[in-house]
């Protein structure tokens, strides 16, 4: 049987992983900003929270979808595709957070002077 390609769940996907970046971006901004006025270990903690973690978890998901879709169009079956895209998502998105990890440590053991704050705006 004949599945037209999934254009609406490439699109969907590539959408849902920009809207969860932009509010990635805004959190993890506005955290930096908070930490930056009163040099609190306390909001680094709180950081990797779920404030964080969920718009995350939401650009794993949509790129996780996009990805997926990409390989589909291509005539691929959906599990193949799906197969493909969610070892790739989990891997990339593993590494991603150890590096957030990593940077906020960095920041926390008093390694500020590496990492340059003012671009943050």
């Amino acid at each position: 049987m004949y599945y037209d390609p999934p254009y609406f769940l490439l699109v969907a996907g590539l959408l849902a992983g920009i809207t969860s970046g932009l509010a990635f971006e805004a959190t993890l901004k506005q955290s930096a900003q908070d930490w930056k006025l009163n040099r609190s270990t306390r909001t680094l903690a709180n950081l990797q929270g779920m404030s964080l973690r969920l718009p995350f978890l939401g650009i794993c998901g949509g790129i996780c979808v996009f990805l997926a879709s990409g390989v589909t169009i291509f005539g691929f079956t959906t599990a193949i595709g799906y197969a493909l895209a969610l070892p790739m998502t989990v891997l990339i998105g593993l590494l991603v957070w150890v590096q957030l990890g990593s940077v906020l440590r960095q920041l926390e053991q008093g390694g500020s002077k590496a990492i340059d704050l003012d671009d943050i705006r």
